[in-house]
């Protein structure tokens, strides 16, 4: 089964609400939708989320390097030998993690039709659904205790605050929203690397009796040592996110102990066959993993949730980027339920079409 087309094509997506989080206002995206198609007749679909903050890309970027590097690396070559594909186009866009996890995504689409059979249960198909957190961005207290509350009629049982620029600010938030939802609601709290070591240790005082389920990447992604003694001193379990990109980052976080938890985004590390390497580091390390994900389409969030399923150390997951995007064509890829996500029983990542193209 061998790639005899290369087609990829941005599609600009307003954000129903903008959002904002310590470093930036977002009011829309760019993803970029890649189509694989095969001599068998069988397409594969993946899309990118560039992000200039988070990935160093941009749509534009993608696009070129789809021209001039993915479509002459990937033509003629046989989807079954995906690991000798990625392998061979890691060295050429090690700058372009999201178009990297582009084509990843779309050549697992395509083993998964081959096989015909949904891709997670292709990986291992550990769970067949998985909880997913809602983000409520930087918002004026009433307008955070009202999306909290309407998160929670609209039957999310986990919250994702953004925070990082007000140390005071997010605390008043967060036991507010504590006090609004009550204890059954599970709250995870992302300050985007933007505490001090002091700020840090100030919040985990005093949000104590909040019972927070984990804190987010709270200081500067450079400094995994400043990151390694909050996890020593504070009881909240620490994730790591904007400090894991790379197989490698993974490797120290875990070889050190520098933190009890990793977000494993795809659109950073390359893709579905990177991130199963840098779970598996996470796994035998005794970290839990959770699958978190940028402003991303359906078909994103699709991959993203395939992965989660069939790993068993994945146990958590931040898989709501899809949800305010207005115009998504991929928005059916996955099945969203009292804040539960389910994936299509269609083969691969659930599309078997694409209009855009």
């Amino acid at each position: 089964m061998k790639i005899i087309a290369v087609e990829a094509l941005p599609v600009r997506m307003q954000l129903s609400e903008p959002y904002a989080i310590a470093y930036e206002t977002v009011d829309h995206t760019t993803n970029v939708f890649l189509r694989l198609e095969t001599n068998s007749g069988r397409i594969g679909y993946g899309c990118a989320a560039p992000d200039r903050q988070v990935t160093g890309e941009t749509a534009h970027s993608v696009i070129q390097v789809v021209n001039d590097v993915i479509e002459p690396a990937a033509r003629g070559r046989d989807v079954l030998r995906y690991a000798a594909i990625l392998e061979r186009l890691k060295p050429i866009v090690p700058r372009h993690p999201s178009a990297a996890a582009m084509v990843d995504m779309a050549l697992h689409d395509l083993l998964g039709k081959a096989a015909g059979l949904p891709l997670y249960r292709l990986l291992g198909g550990f769970r067949t659904r998985i909880k997913t957190s809602i983000t409520i961005g930087i918002l004026p207290l009433a307008d955070t205790l009202h999306k909290a509350r309407a998160a929670v009629e609209d039957g999310f049982t986990a919250l994702k605050l953004k925070g990082g620029r007000d140390v005071e600010n997010d605390i008043s938030r967060l036991t507010a929203v504590r006090n609004a939802v009550g204890r059954r609601i599970e709250l995870r709290f992302d300050a985007n690397q933007g505490y001090s070591e002091a700020e840090t240790l100030h919040f985990h005082k005093q949000t104590r009796a909040a019972d927070i389920a984990l804190i987010e990447q709270p200081t500067r992604s450079g400094d995994m040592a400043l990151l390694g003694r909050l996890t020593d001193r504070i009881s909240i379990p620490v994730m790591a996110d904007e400090s894991l990109v790379t197989l490698r980052d993974a490797f120290r976080l875990a070889k050190d102990g520098l933190v009890d938890m990793i977000n494993i985004k795809l659109m950073k590390c390359g893709g579905i066959y990177e991130a199963m390497r840098i779970n598996a580091v996470a796994r035998a390390a005794g970290l839990e993993a959770m699958v978190g994900c940028m402003d991303e389409a359906g078909l994103g969030i699709a991959a993203g949730l395939h992965f989660a399923l069939a790993r068993p150390n994945v146990v958590y997951a931040d898989l709501d980027g899809h949800l305010d995007l207005v115009g998504d064509p991929s928005r059916s890829a996955v099945h969203l339920k009292n804040g539960v996500l389910y994936p299509r029983s269609l083969p691969g990542l659930g599309l078997d079409d694409l209009s855009i193209f």
